[in-house]
């Protein structure tokens, strides 16, 4: 996590974005602050957006409910970084390639039970959706990104996903199958103890699953 210092920058740069304009941060705001997420845009940047709001703001991306909580977290970890002398990154993201982001989410909410976080774009060039701890981009592409068939032929992954359990790994393959999932490879028990399957995207995108063979 960075430190407390730096988010306080952080902070102080959305509130400036805001103040000028900058229509990305509308989107970030949208989807980390309930009282926004009804609004479009233009009325995000009209609506009225204090220090305490963006800090509000880095909070909920860091996975904290308020700036308080932040504060009393980063201290935490930097408690913790201090003893193990080590930094903590704190998240990843996947980026997936698509052709059409508005499908795209279709096919993440209607079929893999995701959640979009936000979109942006009119029409749309890039989004977020989520599920539980695991958050995928989804990158608007307009020319092949691979050769061939070279992904389907070496497996190229896109993204991992895991779960903890084995039950759940079970039960998220089955979710998938009654939502009609198409897949690249169906649930099978690796040579090295997990166990795991492969769903296939509209674009093409291989994204895995997995979870301990139990």
């Amino acid at each position: 996590m960075p430190n407390l210092e730096n988010l306080k920058k952080q902070a102080k740069q959305f509130l400036r974005w805001h103040r000028d304009g900058y229509y990305p941060v509308a989107a970030e705001i949208r989807a980390a602050l309930p009282r926004f997420r009804d609004l479009d845009d233009n009325q995000v940047l009209k609506a009225e957006f204090k220090l305490s709001d963006a800090q509000e703001l880095v909070a909920r991306q860091l996975g904290f409910e308020g700036w308080q909580a932040l504060k009393g977290g980063a201290a935490a970890m930097k408690s913790q970084a201090a003893s193990t002398n080590s930094c903590v990154l704190s998240s990843v993201e996947a980026q997936i390639f698509v052709a059409d982001v508005k499908s795209s989410c279709d096919f993440f909410t209607s079929k893999l039970g995701f959640a979009i976080v936000f979109t942006y774009g009119d029409p749309p060039f890039y989004a977020q959706v989520r599920r539980d701890n695991a958050r995928l981009n989804l990158r608007l592409v307009c020319e092949p990104v691979f050769v061939g068939d070279v992904r389907a032929r070496e497996h190229l992954l896109s993204a991992s996903i895991t779960v903890d359990t084995a039950p759940e790994i079970q039960q998220l393959f089955a979710e998938f199958q009654r939502a009609g999932v198409p897949f690249h490879q169906t649930l099978r028990k690796e040579p090295w103890g997990a166990r795991n399957f492969i769903i296939l995207d509209p674009d093409g995108n291989l994204i895995l699953f997995a979870g301990p063979a139990g």
